[in-house]
């Protein structure tokens, strides 16, 4: 018995400070981003980290809305830009140099925030079927995110400052 409670405390230990480090972590990514202010509408971009697909983690792709730069999107991070309300269409660059074509359209309302995430895909699956199964070439592609699925991440995500 004694045993059992020599490796439950410690382990109940560590437990505990992951909690209050995931807590922390939390505090830093929504502290980094002001109120917002009356009349915009915010996005998020994240994009996580992937250890199975670790050659592209250095691959810090562009970001853009109606086709002006927002940010680079860096493995492990998350940013925020504010836009007046209006309808927006949100592309990244390519990877591999292969265009294509996939974008997220997203109506933004005052108040609202809107999350996005940059992922690497395979190209066949945005709109190349001739690269077939083949391992490339490849890209990124922007997609929606959920509210309920980014507040999950964002506490893992480093926060990147706006510009």
């Amino acid at each position: 018995m004694r045993a059992v409670r020599l490796f439950t405390t410690p382990f109940l230990a560590l437990c505990l400070l992951a909690l209050v480090d995931c807590t922390g972590r939390a505090t830093v990514a929504t502290a980094a981003a002001p109120a917002l202010q009356p009349g915009r509408a915010r996005v998020w971009v994240l994009r996580q980290t992937d250890p199975v697909v670790g050659y592209v983690q250095a691959a810090a792709p562009m970001v853009f809305a109606d086709g002006a730069p927002i940010g680079r999107s860096r493995a492990g991070t998350a940013f925020y830009r504010d836009f007046a309300p209006g309808t927006y269409r949100f592309t990244v660059e390519s990877y591999g140099g292969l265009p294509t074509g996939q974008a997220e359209t997203v109506r933004l309302a005052a108040g609202s925030e809107t999350y996005l995430q940059v992922q690497w895909l395979a190209s066949w699956q945005v709109g190349y079927p001739e690269a077939g199964w083949s391992f490339a070439p490849n890209t990124f592609a922007i997609l929606t995110m959920s509210a309920q699925l980014a507040q999950a991440y964002l506490p893992t995500l480093s926060p990147v400052a706006a510009p």
